[in-house]
């Protein structure tokens, strides 16, 4: 009898990223900047953060609670950022802070040169930026935790 055997290439598949997921939770080991960023830009997943080595994912947002309140601090930037030479504003940038944390805050403002940060090769801010903001009536305890532990060292 004749084997029907297929040649089939065999492609590894990449997990998705998932709410709170840690590379290994039971030993609470951290998803690195890479992975999760390999991860990040091969899913359909519109906006997650990485934070001390965990995700987080963005919950749906409201109109008075965070769109509102978002649309004034652009506002507000904007004007300060057209009337500012030499600094540059981000809405819902990436931040590359190191190995374990890449958040994106809902503003930046950062000094263009000579400042904190740089823009990477790729296009992403890399180091802390002089001024970041979140909007935080929906992400309040991870904002004034973790994230802010972060980003204020």
């Amino acid at each position: 009898m004749k084997s029907e055997l297929k040649n089939t290439v065999l492609k590894p598949t990449i997990p998705t990223l998932e709410n709170g997921e840690m590379a290994d939770a039971t030993l609470r080991e951290r998803l690195t900047r890479i992975e999760f960023e390999n991860r990040y830009t091969k899913s359909n997943i519109k906006k997650a953060e990485l934070i001390e080595g965990t995700v987080y994912m963005a919950s749906p947002l409201q109109i008075t609670q965070h769109g509102n309140p978002h649309a004034r601090i652009m506002t507000w930037l904007g004007i300060y950022w057209s009337a500012t030479p030499g600094i540059e504003l981000g809405d819902n940038s990436t931040i590359r802070l190191d190995g374990d944390n890449e958040p994106q805050p809902d503003a930046l403002l950062r000094i263009e040169n000579g400042g904190k940060s740089i823009i990477s090769e790729d296009g992403y801010v890399e180091g802390a930026p002089e001024l970041i903001v979140e909007i935080a009536a929906s992400t309040v305890s991870i904002d004034v935790h973790e994230k802010k532990e972060n980003l204020s060292s």
